[in-house]
């Protein structure tokens, strides 16, 4: 099997954040718009995921299609996740972020006991590939929940929110950059955070006025993502930019 992930590149990081963005916006338009509630959309994007996935795992080498189409639904069903034990079940967003940062944890250190390394450049066995998944799946759930936690329970708003983790987006970037920060703990961290920075400007731009968004809604914005991702995949596709060597 050749390697199954793509180049961390400056590609990467713009389409992760406008799957990021689709998450939240396409999960709020299924629920709201389409009326199929939480429950129904959480059915139907979770049976999605399983057939991208499926795909993914079947293919012996990285294609974007195939990688990216698996990270837009799984940033849904991990939206989905939250939306459900917070809404569906009254858990709070406190309890939830606490939650998921207690299994992703769990997850990591499962994954380096199991295989030695939590290298993001070495996606190579089935094993390897489902502990990647699974941690991509927690970091969506994450981002979610600690981003709604300081978006509204916290009050802070969408577009202050978005600034906020764009700054410790930053922050981590020199950390790595300039003060040693591990590679890979570097990598998850930015990863979690663009997840919460994504849903800020997703909300921002389908929100009402009167909530504090542009008002585009939810179907226009989505719309919009997706074909920024569409464009981005065929590039990537074409160029083979992001390819690891």
């Amino acid at each position: 099997m050749l390697n199954k992930v793509p180049k961390i590149t400056l590609y990467f990081w713009i389409i992760k954040i406008l799957c990021t963005t689709v998450g939240e916006t396409a999960a709020d338009f299924l629920n709201t718009q389409l009326n199929l509630g939480l429950t129904g959309t959480t059915l139907v994007m979770g049976l999605l995921l399983v057939g991208a996935l499926f795909f993914q795992f079947k293919s012996r080498k990285y294609l974007p299609a195939y990688y990216w189409t698996a990270v837009v639904l799984i940033s849904v069903v991990g939206t989905l996740i939250t939306d459900n034990l917070t809404d569906n079940i009254g858990i709070s967003l406190i309890t939830t972020t606490i939650v998921f940062s207690v299994i992703l944890a769990a997850v990591f250190a499962i994954w380096y006991w199991v295989e030695k390394t939590l290298s993001i450049h070495e996606i190579d066995t089935i094993r390897r590939e489902a502990f990647y998944w699974l941690t991509i799946l927690f970091t969506f759930a994450l981002g979610t929940a600690s981003g709604d936690l300081l978006a509204e329970t916290f009050k802070f708003g969408y577009w202050p929110s978005a600034i906020i983790f764009g700054a410790m987006i930053g922050m981590v970037y020199v950390g790595y950059k300039y003060l040693k920060l591990n590679e890979i703990l570097a990598f998850w961290i930015a990863y979690i955070l663009t997840r919460p920075l994504g849903a800020s400007i997703g909300d921002f731009l389908s929100q009402s006025t009167k909530d504090g968004g542009l008002g585009l809604g939810t179907a226009v914005t989505s719309a919009i993502f997706l074909a920024a991702i569409l464009a981005t995949v065929i590039f990537l596709t074409r160029t083979k930019k992001d390819v690891i060597d």
